[in-house]
């Protein structure tokens, strides 16, 4: 339960409720609950975790586009401490994963410590007391905690991103994100504009096709495809895997360590690299006959600089009669209505909708505008120059806060769920080594060197990898410092041997 609750109706220039807890959470999506359910199997730290929707999930709670699914195998996109024999497909629906995080929320026993429908407004750091002060916006009024420790868990796919189009705003049609799904909008017999070919826009431009009059896909650059070989889980099979656990977690690692040596193709290392091109461009020319389509379905950027994305219905939707691809951005919207939708070659196309599958604000993250460390300088003035962190989890300046799926804690090639689990296992080891020194002692911080070495190191590993020169622009890179800052530039196995473990020494703290 949450320790040292008071509640104060009616005073405070409206302040509801003080809370006062050991760790507070922001964010109840992946990262968040794998957090919480954590903490709660302790049972000795009291926390809590801070929400702004109106149920966990995050981005599986927001996404519910058409066709949306995960694009790893379904075992990896469960956490190996609550491993799921269940999965229908051999990669989950989006509402099959969504479920699940449900129900790890509800039977982990999170629901006390889940306040849902509050934004954290502001998280200052009280150098007098070495404590949080978070004031958030809740149902019942503003509310306000005292925080030994906090953790972010905000995710990089919580903030949809318009694109740069001049005359969106002048657009009379529906328009809607991918992220913001509208399950009332009805698009049969429309002329639809999609909007990137990213891979929430390699899954919904399929469902589209065949209901819309006409779907115009405007491709700023193709993306690289594999085959996805998606398949229903066989019922005997399903059934096995509930019978025996030990099986679901071996079934788990093996994936794992499957998709974990793709990372021998981003390094660049051959046979690696050129078995993965081809194995898309073979997929590409199986599907699309040769010509001009299939050229422009053609990358010119190296395999993986990108995500690669898993399809087998996005190239069939292409060779539709009614979908026509627009190999170029979308530049601008203009005419009546703004119903004229100008590409960058020139071309112009009739819309009555707009689907945007333009992605996410990742390296710009509102949350860091609201935490304000030591000296009262936001996150976001630190990163006035470019995310960072130490260990991708800890930022000096600012004491007793731990990043989860921040800076160098995203995937490429694998599922980052085991990412995010040994950053989890970071914060334990710091909660641990603060209960070994007692009340009284001083607050974690990560020293500036630490971190600059952290950041070196990695850039290191990233130097001539396909991310760091594979001749494309990606949502990896930070456009402030050109640096590889979201993506974690080596495997799995390589992040959780650095990383997993807290070691006192870099936070200027004995052992």
């Amino acid at each position: 339960m949450i320790m040292g609750s008071t509640h104060t109706p009616g005073c405070d220039h409206g302040v509801r409720a003080h809370l006062t807890v050991d760790v507070a959470v922001i964010g109840a999506g992946v990262a968040g609950l794998a957090a919480a359910i954590r903490l709660r199997r302790r049972g000795r730290e009291s926390f809590v975790v801070l929400e702004r929707g109106d149920d966990v999930g995050g981005t599986w709670r927001d996404n519910t586009y058409p066709g949306v699914a995960c694009d790893v195998p379904a075992p990896l996109y469960a956490y190996s401490f609550r491993p799921q024999p269940a999965w229908t497909h051999r990669y989950a629906r989006g509402a099959q994963v969504q479920d699940y995080l449900r129900a790890s929320a509800r039977e982990e026993g999170l629901a006390p410590h889940v306040r849902l429908r509050t934004d954290v407004l502001d998280a200052t750091w009280d150098d007098d007391a070495a404590r949080w002060r978070i004031t958030a916006a809740a149902p019942e009024g503003e509310l306000r905690l005292t925080a030994r420790v906090l953790v972010t868990a905000v995710g990089r796919l919580a903030e949809p991103r318009d694109p740069d189009v001049t005359g969106l705003d002048r657009f009379t049609g529906p328009v809607v994100h991918t992220a913001r799904w509208d399950h009332d909008l009805d698009l049969r017999g429309l002329r639809v504009g999609v909007v990137g070919t990213g891979a929430s826009a390699v899954q919904v431009v399929p469902q589209l096709a065949g209901v819309a009059e006409r779907v115009v896909v405007f491709q700023r650059s193709a993306p690289w495809v594999v085959p996805r070989r998606d398949a229903e889980v066989p019922p005997a099979e399903r059934s096995a895997l509930q019978r025996d656990p030990a099986a679901v977690v071996a079934l788990r690692g093996e994936l794992l360590a499957e998709l974990d040596s793709g990372i021998a193709a981003r390094r660049r290392e051959r046979p690696a690299l050129d078995l993965l091109r081809s194995r898309a461009l073979e997929h590409l020319a199986s599907q699309v006959p040769d010509g001009p389509l299939r050229r422009a379905l053609t990358p010119a950027y190296e395999v993986g600089c990108k995500r690669v994305l898993l399809s087998d219905d996005y190239y069939p939707a292409l060779l539709r009669d009614d979908v026509a691809l627009e190999p170029s951005a979308l530049d601008r919207l203009e005419g009546p209505g703004g119903r004229t939708a100008v590409a960058r070659s020139g071309q112009g196309h009739e819309l009555d909708a707009l689907v945007l599958a333009t992605g996410f604000t990742t390296t710009r993250p509102p949350i860091a505008e609201r935490l304000h460390g030591r000296d009262g300088r936001s996150l976001a003035q630190r990163w006035a120059g470019g995310m960072g962190a130490y260990a991708s989890t800890a930022v000096p300046g600012f004491p007793a806060l731990f990043l989860l799926g921040g800076p160098h804690a995203v995937l490429g090639h694998s599922s980052a769920v085991d990412l995010l689990e040994a950053q989890v296992d970071h914060v334990l080891g710091a909660l641990d080594h603060l209960a070994r020194a007692g009340a009284d002692a001083a607050p974690l911080e990560v020293s500036d060197a630490s971190e600059a070495a952290y950041l070196r190191d990695v850039d290191a590993m990233a130097a001539g990898t396909v991310w760091d020169d594979g001749g494309c622009t990606s949502w990896y890179r930070d456009d402030r410092s050109g640096r590889l800052a979201l993506l974690w530039p080596a495997s799995v196995a390589e992040f959780r041997a650095r990383n997993a473990s807290f070691d006192p020494a870099p936070y200027g703290a004995a052992g």
